[in-house]
């Protein structure tokens, strides 16, 4: 029997359906997180204030992370045949490129290592035809390397706390992969494994706490499953309403640097319930979350 916790509403985002992506704890403790249909950066302080960080825009930005530098990584499936990764200052300004639109990815999601460098998710593909993959950009953003290729739309990626072990979702195939690093571009011998088989719709974005723990965001369940180090499944996060079909596009989390609280990212497509950001306990005892930043 799992370990089973009940989401608390957080913060209502919006009324309708907005597909919220991307959360992540910025360097003064505040949320931000994307809104991929519109592009948009929001934040969320922690007086449950929300503000705009980059406005509408054509780049379809999701996934985010946050550099130790403070600037605020996103990435962009634009239209989802060709897609970029993007930072900007953490008040929005000054917006760079780091992957373009003509390397022809399309980035979903990404996770730092503690040398700077990156790795993102590339959502190409199909159950039947796997174009996409997992990358890494090095510290001087001069070099992308494939690390996982062959992959059915590759969605959440994470880094264990010691930085030698990859997590990877494949979305069309319901993986969760687990990838033992030799370094950072390289898996050792026998060191990739699928670590669990889902069922039903859909893994999506994955964080990593401070115990190794892993935590899937599962898009069309309403819930996040939590996997201990060796992948082997401990917990799972329910959201309110899911019985009733209700706020069933979880996508992904954020665990609050120094805290075990869980923040989960959803939305209830026209079903009534809007854009809703959700709150419930980690699991991980030491109740810190090791950020690659």
């Amino acid at each position: 029997m799992l370990q089973t916790a009940v989401a608390d509403e957080w913060f209502k985002v919006a009324d309708v359906g907005v597909p919220l992506e991307g959360p992540a704890f910025d360097r003064i403790g505040d949320l931000i997180f994307a809104d991929a249909g519109s592009g948009r950066i929001l934040r969320v302080t922690a007086e449950r204030r929300l503000t705009t960080v980059v406005p509408e825009n054509a780049l379809g930005l999701g996934g985010l992370a946050v550099h130790k530098d403070g600037r605020i990584y996103a990435a962009g499936a634009g239209d989802f045949r060709r897609g970029s990764i993007v930072s900007v200052a953490a008040d929005g300004s000054d917006m760079a490129t780091v992957v373009s639109l003509d390397a022809g990815y399309v980035p979903n999601d990404l996770v730092f290592d503690r040398l700077g460098g990156f790795y993102f998710t590339d959502f190409r593909g199909s159950s039947t035809d796997p174009k996409g993959g997992v990358y890494y950009v090095a510290p001087d953003r001069k070099t992308v390397v494939p690390v996982v290729p062959n992959l059915a739309m590759a969605n959440g990626v994470a880094l264990s706390p010691d930085g030698r072990t990859l997590w990877v979702t494949e979305f069309s195939r319901n993986l969760l992969h687990r990838i033992e690093l030799a370094d950072a571009t390289t898996p050792t011998p026998f060191g990739t494994a699928v670590a669990y088989h889902f069922v039903g719709p859909a893994p999506d974005s994955m964080r990593v706490d401070g115990d190794g723990n892993v935590y899937v965001a599962m898009y069309g369940q309403g819930r996040v499953l939590a996997f201990n180090p060796q992948g082997i499944p401990i917990g799972q996060v329910l959201l309110p309403g899911r019985e009733e079909g209700h706020n069933l596009r979880s996508t992904s989390m954020a665990i609050r640097t120094g805290s075990d609280e869980l923040f989960i990212v959803t939305n209830d497509g026209d079903g009534g319930r809007g854009s809703t950001i959700f709150r419930s306990k980690a699991f991980a005892k030491a109740a810190t979350l090791y950020s690659h930043r």
